[in-house]
């Protein structure tokens, strides 16, 4: 059954200026701190994006068939988006030459599972020629960050990912397109405001993930407004699940401190709920 989970609008927020007073020296104290919550607050932002990319990199090597950009489209457009967000050279280069490791190491893959808050799961996976340099590598992280090693993907579902960049009038072709290949999809139309980017999200069974990007690929090189931009196999957590603000940074500082590992290709939590990865 397909099911499109188009946005609501969100209601409109309206705020009330207040003023007050104080000393010129607490005003200070006050610019001051406030200047310091905005740029942390920017920083944590800049890091979510720094990872989101290291992520969309190494999924793109691993996906697209190689780390070279000139054999992969699928890599070349994630690093074009990266360098467009405004990521720092060095950042993209680091996930390259990561990328390039993980792509022509032939060591073992493994799959790690935690938990952290006592609710929030987390599936790290990873490729090592060295098992026990890796276990411990990751369990050093997981201590240090207050989480441990637990079962935890009966929380989640594996689902094949696609996502293409789309004119909005070609939308109704490529689902059309995508009906003719016969495979069980859901499906999404997601919009970049910051890039004016516009395309589609599909996700199906991760048997099923070829097959659909088979059907899609002859009517995407057809389509000079068509791209390919991820296409992945996802731990998708099943449930959405409340979080405060401070477990949110402490994951995420989790979460970022694995992805810094030389071992760990990808991490997963069960706080990045999608509707439409999360309903099958």
């Amino acid at each position: 059954m397909l099911r499109s989970r188009l946005p609501t609008a969100l209601p409109r927020a309206s705020y009330a200026r207040s003023f007050s007073k104080s000393s010129t020296a607490l005003s200070g104290h006050n610019k001051w701190s406030k200047i310091k919550q905005r740029k942390g607050a920017e920083d944590a932002k800049k890091s979510i994006l720094y990872g989101k990319t290291a992520r969309d990199i190494l999924a793109a090597a691993r996906n697209g068939g190689s780390p070279i950009l000139e054999e992969n489209s699928m890599l070349a457009t994630a690093v074009r988006r990266a360098k467009d967000a405004g990521v720092p050279k060095e950042n993209i280069e680091n996930a390259l030459v990561k990328a390039s490791k993980s792509k022509n190491d032939n060591g073992q893959a493994v799959t790690y599972e935690a938990m952290m808050h006592g609710s929030v799961g987390i599936i790290i996976e990873c490729r090592t020629n060295n098992i026990n340099r890796t276990l411990s590598n990751v369990r050093e992280m997981l201590n240090r960050h207050g989480a441990r090693q637990a079962p935890v993907k009966f929380m989640f579902r594996q689902r094949g990912y696609l996502k293409i960049a789309l004119h909005p009038n070609d939308i109704e072709d490529l689902f059309n397109t995508a009906e003719s290949t016969q495979c069980a999809f859901d499906f999404d139309e997601w919009e970049d405001d910051s890039s004016g980017s516009r395309g589609i999200e599909l996700a199906c069974s991760p048997d099923e993930l070829l097959k659909l990007e088979d059907g899609l690929r002859q009517y995407i090189q057809q389509n000079a407004n068509a791209e390919i931009l991820v296409r992945e196999v996802k731990w998708a957590p099943m449930e959405e699940q409340g979080s405060t603000d401070d477990e949110k940074d402490s994951v995420s500082n989790l979460v970022e401190a694995l992805e810094d590992d030389e071992d760990v290709t990808c991490v997963s939590t069960s706080l990045e709920y999608s509707p439409l990865l999360g309903n099958a």
